[in-house]
């Protein structure tokens, strides 16, 4: 497939927001497949990472299902079905279950997120394949200025 050279008039009169939804539907599609090769899902790892005391956990507390939707809820997508991995991670290990529904990250499940989280530099560096770090961080300021500019504020 050949892709036409556009000029920098037209490119900017091309709406921003139609752009950033397509680079975000093709770079989570994208990163999701890539795990999915390796044999987890995103949610997964998210789910192991919250867990985690050895990452984003700050005390290492069990959680519920319930709990970890709102932990997780700005990287969440609407067909991510929680209950559903967190079966999975049960059977394979990494988490176990209390009475009470939370679910706690096992030593195997630590070491899987550890073992995951190795995976994610090379995925980074596909996805920023021939893009210099300067023009990369220039994109993002723009991005956040242009979320300033409609009353927006950025992470």
């Amino acid at each position: 497939m050949t892709t036409r050279q556009i000029s920098d008039a037209e490119l900017a009169a091309q709406p921003a927001a139609y752009w950033t939804g397509l680079a975000y539907e093709a770079l989570i599609a994208f990163t999701r497949d890539r795990q999915a090769e390796l044999g987890f899902t995103q949610p997964q790892y998210w789910v192991l990472r919250n867990l985690s005391p050895n990452d984003l956990s700050a005390d290492g507390r069990g959680m519920t299902v319930a709990e970890l939707r709102p932990a997780m809820s700005s990287y969440l997508r609407p067909e991510d079905d929680l209950a559903a991995e967190a079966a999975v991670m049960l059977e394979r290990g990494w988490l176990t279950r209390d009475g009470e529904q939370r679910l706690w990250i096992t030593e195997e499940g630590d070491a899987a997120r550890a073992g995951l989280k190795q995976h994610t530099p090379a995925i980074r560096d596909r996805i920023h394949e021939g893009i210099d770090d300067a023009d990369y961080v220039t994109t993002l300021k723009v991005l956040r200025r242009m979320l300033q500019n409609t009353g927006s504020a950025p992470v």
